[in-house]
């Protein structure tokens, strides 16, 4: 049985990372610092690596909350410590008094100096602070080329990590039947919208699963998938829990709040 099997056909690029990585450590004893890893590439690297005797990985991206992570993996006789990840915490100095600051705000700046998205962490916002963490190998490049963001004059400075702030996102816990897994049914069930309201969003590309951009309204969506629809939120399906008598699907997810 191929271990691909389990995974969608876009995800099956970054499977193959992983068991690269998996042998350069269990083999030849290397050890493997990834770039930042969305929670569904966490999950992928967990079922991948497995319960492997001569693989040890850990993910870290500056707290035990942080969404985005570093993985480090080496074999099983090294201690992994949080200096192995090399991460730069940075704080935005802006005049907060007069301007607001947004997550996409952010976002867009660092991207616009040519940062790939892999190399930041967690972008936190607050009322009157953000705070952002870096891979240390480009956090320089970050604190000359970052001078502005949306309209206002920042100055990056580098903070220690018991500074960073903690993140006050919240998912909820909840339940519901569906007839089926497309992805119109489930972010009408989900999201509280009819089903009518829910196909342009899909066209449009308003809808990410797992990070990318999905078009096709008969997407099938399966358990452990985050799914987010612009300008209601992020979910994410928990798990698939059987049948009821009349054939409809029983699901448990999350949404963030």
């Amino acid at each position: 049985m191929s271990i691909f099997q389990h995974f969608r056909d876009e995800e099956k690029p970054f499977v193959e990372q992983v068991l690269s990585w998996k042998e350069e450590v269990g083999l030849m004893h290397q050890e493997r610092r990834t770039d930042f890893l969305d929670p569904r590439e966490q999950d992928i690297l967990k079922i991948v690596i497995g319960h492997d005797e001569d693989v040890a990985y850990q993910f870290f991206g500056g707290s035990p909350t942080s969404e985005r992570k570093r993985a480090y993996l080496c074999p099983p006789y090294l201690e992994i410590a949080p200096s192995k990840f090399e991460l730069t915490l940075f704080s935005i100095e802006y005049p907060a008094k007069f301007i607001t600051l947004t997550h996409s705000d952010v976002l867009g700046s660092l991207m616009n100096v040519g940062l790939k998205r892999e190399k930041f962490g967690d972008i936190v916002v607050g009322d009157d602070f953000v705070q952002i963490v870096v891979a240390s190998e480009i956090a320089d490049f970050v604190e000359l080329n970052v001078m502005k963001i949306g309209k206002a004059s920042v100055q990056l400075k580098p903070i220690s990590f018991s500074n960073l702030k903690k993140s006050l996102d919240h998912w909820t816990d909840e339940t519901a039947t569906v007839s089926s897994l497309r992805l119109d049914v489930i972010i009408s069930e989900i999201y509280h919208l009819s089903r009518a309201k829910v196909k342009p969003y899909i066209e449009r590309g308003l809808v990410k699963v797992n990070w990318r951009v999905t078009d096709q309204v008969s997407f099938l969506v399966n358990d452990g998938d985050y799914i987010s629809v612009r300008g209601h939120g992020r979910s994410k399906i928990v798990s698939l829990e059987g049948r009821t008598k009349k054939d409809k699907i029983r699901l448990r997810y999350g949404r963030l709040m």
